[in-house]
């Protein structure tokens, strides 16, 4: 055979491959407002940086006439490129080759670019868009899967995982997404479920719609599954730049600290008032977020989800960090069940990447009540506890009003490794709330009073003036400044620039028991 004929073949079953599952499977995706596995990598990568991997490899199935069945691709494309001129491995699975199922070599190319992600150490991104396990490959197909999840859980905290879900992601497939770092959704397209509308409606009679079972909304609102939600692919893709912009590629890498034109010393009027003089008011706390942050921009994560904590990213002074915070105006600010997952998740990925965390505080407690109890708090704001006192990043808390009790203390209290702990005048640090106080230390005095309504509200007054502010902390070491609102973003950025050579350690293990 001459060059130009071997030129000629690997012309051929290059373009054959290139066509997926032909034009008209191409057009069927494009109608469903969906594009195909290339054309998001061409999306999402820098112009010309994709190198496709594994270009030729194919099944090896025979049952149920699988010998004659032709899978270009093996319906996953696979390889590597840039992102704003940074390292990053990829798979997209491909819907118009035969559903974007999963059998054994198609589970062998995402196995294998995982495995080169970690080795070189680049964020890896897993585009969904599959049917399911191959049934004609069987038990093949289900090992595949296996195979998957422990290479997830090996790049776990070494190396960022993203999951993307374009597509239909059902059954067994759905626990790889869950297994890595953050899960974006495209609305009307995406959905993850473990068993479908039908197999819920045989077994359990309830009828349900794909989209309202397992769709962007539910899994960024209801179940928190989800971290990202997009109108459309393009909003998508956008997203997933951003959210890389503020990590490193790997545990070990250095954080990309950018040039900030915004000034250190920049101060906020705004700041001095937006804590209300009542107690009882809320106000919104992503307002004094976006006021500390370079250029005031703030990229949030989970915003659908347990809405009374934040959690994003944010730099200051061009340093990349994580931010949690308490927000007074859903249910005041309280911790619960969700929040305490939402947060602790975050906060142990940050911890696991180097990004210091920023704690912002204003709770009055954990949310009171029989279904908290008994769907397990304790349990699950354990988590919260054992993340902050984990991690040895840099952990700075800032007080802004309430701090009660052990809400307190899980927000990342100076007991539980806050390197520096900033106070604003209207902070109110203390085992509980003044009113709640009073009823329990002066119970027989207001009750053995003429007017116990009166004396009641002498008492509240009296623990005010003596517990509510924050020099009671100060006066022993657990707030470290009690500072003018207004001067926040210069604190936190002279207390972060002070904490960068932090170096802390912890006792060898093999790994400790989470409260799961």
């Amino acid at each position: 055979m001459s060059r130009e004929e071997k030129l000629a073949r690997l012309a051929a079953k290059r373009e054959k491959v290139l066509k997926g599952g032909g034009d008209s499977k191409t057009e069927k995706q494009h109608k469903e407002g969906k594009l195909t596995a290339r054309e998001r990598i061409h999306k999402l990568l820098d112009q010309g940086s994709f190198v496709e991997l594994d270009q030729f490899v194919v099944h090896r199935g025979i049952e149920f006439g699988m010998q004659d069945v032709d899978a270009p691709g093996e319906g996953v494309v696979t390889g590597y490129g840039t992102i704003d001129g940074r390292l990053v491995y990829l798979f997209s699975q491909d819907f118009t080759v035969l559903g974007g199922s999963l059998g054994e070599m198609h589970a062998a190319k995402i196995c294998k670019v995982m495995d080169l992600a970690v080795k070189m150490g680049a964020p890896f991104i897993g585009i969904n868009d599959s049917g399911g396990a191959r049934i004609q490959e069987g038990i093949d197909a289900l090992n595949g899967y296996g195979k998957i999840f422990k290479q997830n859980t090996f790049a776990s905290g070494v190396i960022p995982q993203i999951s993307v879900i374009m597509g239909p992601c059902a059954g067994g497939a759905v626990y790889s997404p869950a297994l890595t770092d953050f899960i974006f959704m495209v609305n009307r397209i995406g959905q993850m479920y473990i068993t479908g509308p039908q197999v819920i409606k045989a077994v359990t009679g309830e009828e349900v719609s794909a989209e309202d079972l397992g769709g962007a909304m539910t899994h960024n609102q209801v179940s928190g599954n989800a971290h990202f939600f997009a109108t459309d692919e393009e909003e998508c893709m956008n997203q997933i730049k951003r959210l890389l912009s503020f990590l490193p590629s790997h545990n070990l890498d250095s954080l990309s600290v950018w040039e900030s034109n915004d000034p250190v010393d920049r101060m906020d009027e705004m700041l001095q008032t937006v804590v209300p003089d009542d107690p009882n008011k809320a106000y919104n706390m992503g307002d004094v977020i976006t006021a500390l942050a370079d250029n005031r921009e703030f990229f949030e994560i989970q915003p659908h989800f347990a809405q009374n904590i934040i959690i994003g990213f944010l730099r200051l002074h061009g340093m990349p960090v994580g931010v949690i915070a308490n927000q007074p105006k859903v249910m005041a600010g309280c911790l619960d069940i969700n929040c305490s997952d939402k947060a602790s998740r975050f906060i142990r990925f940050c911890d696991a990447f180097g990004i210091p965390l920023l704690t912002i505080v204003d709770t009055p407690g954990y949310l009171p009540g029989v279904g908290q109890e008994h769907g397990g708090i304790i349990r699950h704001g354990a988590k919260l506890l054992y993340a902050y006192s984990e991690a040895t990043v840099p952990k700075i808390q800032l007080i802004t009003r309430k701090a009660y009790g052990g809400a307190y203390l899980a927000m990342c209290a100076k007991s539980l490794g806050a390197d520096m702990a900033i106070a604003w005048p209207s902070a109110q640090i203390a085992v509980m709330g003044a009113q709640g106080a009073a009823n329990i230390v002066f119970r027989k005095e207001i009750e053995g009073a003429e007017n116990p309504q009166e004396k009641r509200k002498e008492k509240i007054a009296d623990y005010e003036e003596r517990f509510s502010h924050p020099y009671c902390a100060a006066a022993r070491g657990f707030a470290d400044l009690v500072i003018e609102p207004e001067r926040t973003r210069y604190y936190l950025i002279k207390s972060l620039e002070s904490l960068v050579t932090k170096r802390e350690s912890r006792p060898g293990k093999k790994h400790g028991n989470i409260p799961v």
